[in-house]
């Protein structure tokens, strides 16, 4: 049997405020992918600088979560449930913290895009955004109530999300075809693509280490 636990309050007060810290970095990172990409469908140099700015801020808070998860692993003596907990936090962070940079790469490729006198608007990057962003709040959501029950929900989206980029990829390709003289733009916009795609697997990252936490096992999938 596993020890007793101690100051049993203490550490239930402790998560309580960890998850509350979890939620706003997700709220947070969020938010800095709607505005990149809408800076990046409009080619709007200053909120992408904005969304540059904006990352110190998520950073400031992933040291401070995970110091504060250290500090509750020597102090509060946890127990194996509550040792998956602390871990995923540790995780999930990391996750979140990736949202946020992937965010600052597509705001560069904005102020790159628009050097080049290039377009965006001939693919719908925001559609595919949109899934993305969905994922990753379902993901945060299942966190805090530790409910597993939307993972077929995430990784049906996330199915989604991989034809919407297979789908824009070949669009940029047509778009290529048919300008030649946009080809290094439309190369930014390839990568764009992709860092929203990457988005979607931190999401999924996420929802897997919500379930391993609320489980303990590891890489279940639906049938």
């Amino acid at each position: 049997m596993e020890p007793a636990p101690v100051h049993r309050p203490v550490y239930a007060r402790e998560m309580s405020e960890l998850e509350h810290d979890v939620l706003e970095m997700a709220s947070h990172a969020e938010a800095m992918v709607t505005k990149a990409v809408d800076a990046l469908q409009r080619l709007d140099v200053v909120s992408a600088r904005e969304v540059m700015r904006d990352d110190d801020e998520i950073d400031i808070k992933e040291i401070a979560v995970e110091q504060r998860c250290l500090r509750l692993l020597a102090l509060q003596q946890p127990m194996a449930a509550d040792l998956r907990e602390i871990g995923t936090v540790i995780r999930i962070i990391t996750d979140i913290e990736r949202v946020g940079d992937l965010a600052v790469d597509l705001a560069k490729i904005t102020l790159k895009i628009d050097r080049e006198l290039g377009a965006t608007d001939y693919v719908d990057i925001p559609l595919m955004a949109n899934a993305a962003r969905q994922m990753l709040r379902l993901a945060t959501q299942s966190f805090v109530k530790k409910d597993t029950s939307t993972i077929h929900e995430i990784l049906d989206t996330e199915d989604r999300v991989d034809e919407m980029y297979r789908s824009l990829r070949g669009q940029v390709f047509d778009y290529m075809l048919a300008n030649p003289d946009q080809v290094v733009s439309a190369g930014w916009v390839l990568l764009a693509i992709h860092h929203v795609e990457r988005i979607a697997d931190h999401a999924l990252n996420i929802a897997e280490r919500v379930e391993f936490m609320v489980t303990g096992e590891v890489g279940r999938r639906r049938v």
